[in-house]
């Protein structure tokens, strides 16, 4: 028989990551939500390439035009004799508020013509159309 001493075990050094990883899981969750989404129509149209475009900040209200000259706000279709109305309604909620069209390469120049003059006689006073930057 041996008499010695035995090695002792030595406790090797462990990190617990069980709180480091609640610490990035808030973390995600809070630049989730706190970050700023791009706003659009919700309405599918392709736009026009623009070798100068621009991003417009704080857009207030999105009009959506398609191929078939059909006229969206909110994801709504809306007569093209009631777009001047609609925006007054939504004027009254946010009357700084700028105007984006964005009009399908396809529909026509005076459908485009047509939604920006009823938002001018309903007081829009900042108008922008979407382009895609090439």
């Amino acid at each position: 028989m041996r008499l010695g001493r035995r090695p002792e075990k030595q406790d090797e050094a462990q990190i617990d990551l069980t709180s480091m990883l609640d610490i990035v899981f808030i973390m995600l969750i809070f630049f989730i939500v706190t970050s700023s989404f791009v706003r659009e129509s919700g309405v599918e149209v392709d736009r026009p390439q623009a070798s100068h475009a621009v991003a417009q900040k704080n857009a207030g209200i999105f009009i959506a035009i398609t191929a078939a000259n059909d006229v969206y706000i909110d994801k709504r279709v809306v007569d093209i004799g009631s777009v001047r109305a609609t925006l007054e309604k939504m004027l009254l909620d946010k009357p700084d508020a700028s105007l984006v069209i964005q009009a399908d390469r396809h529909a026509y120049n005076g459908t485009v013509v047509q939604v920006m003059d009823a938002a001018k006689s309903a007081g829009v006073k900042r108008i922008a159309l979407a382009a895609e930057k090439s």
